[in-house]
């Protein structure tokens, strides 16, 4: 795992807890915010999976030449 990836997933659990307390309290601002960065959080972990298979695509074709 990269840092990306690490960190979107970090930023979508986040998310999901902030939201859950914005529902059990009532809050609607507070489940928005939680909302925005669980997609926060899953674009960075998608950033961080391409990244990853930029970098794995290279080492097969740098191991095939």
């Amino acid at each position: 795992m990269n840092k990306n990836q690490i960190e979107g997933s970090i930023k979508n659990a986040t998310g999901k807890i902030q939201q859950k307390v914005g529902e059990v309290t009532g809050s609607t601002s507070q489940q928005a915010k939680g909302v925005t960065k669980q997609v926060e959080g899953k674009l960075q972990r998608d950033a961080g999976n391409v990244q990853k298979s930029a970098k794995d695509t290279q080492k097969a074709v740098g191991n095939k030449r």
